[in-house]
């Protein structure tokens, strides 16, 4: 969905800028930026929709790759080639993750609010 992204924010960037930095994978620093976004901000609803729906996805992340790095080991423990099989499968799903990361920093820089399903409803009902 295209959204206009106009007017100033609390943060003193862009609102297009701003949203692409909560998507920032780099060293926790895009979470750093949407958790800080998401308290301070109170001007742009965009920057706002982008904080929370980048929140929600890193929790989201967080869950599957934290999950999947206690199955990994288990799975290790029980057999090597199990254990071995489940890192290969969430090592291509951290470059798909990746790859969606980036898709995202692009869509929020060129002021559109992509819609995550479930996520982005979630994000909306908190703007």
């Amino acid at each position: 969905m295209a959204s206009s992204a106009p007017g100033p924010t609390n943060l003193g960037v862009a609102p297009n800028v701003g949203g692409l930095l909560c998507y920032l994978p780099c060293c926790g620093i895009g979470l750093i930026f949407a958790i800080v976004a998401a308290i301070v901000e109170k001007q742009s609803r965009f920057l706002r929709f982008h904080a929370f729906q980048s929140l929600l996805l890193h929790a989201v992340a967080i869950v599957v790759f934290g999950g999947g790095w206690v199955l990994s080991i288990v799975l290790s423990a029980i057999s090597g080639v199990l254990g071995l099989l489940v890192s290969v499968v969430l090592g291509l799903l951290g470059l798909a993750m990746l790859g969606f990361i980036i898709f995202m920093m692009v869509k929020a820089y060129n002021n559109e609010e992509f819609e995550i399903p479930t996520l982005s409803a979630m994000a909306r009902n908190w703007v």
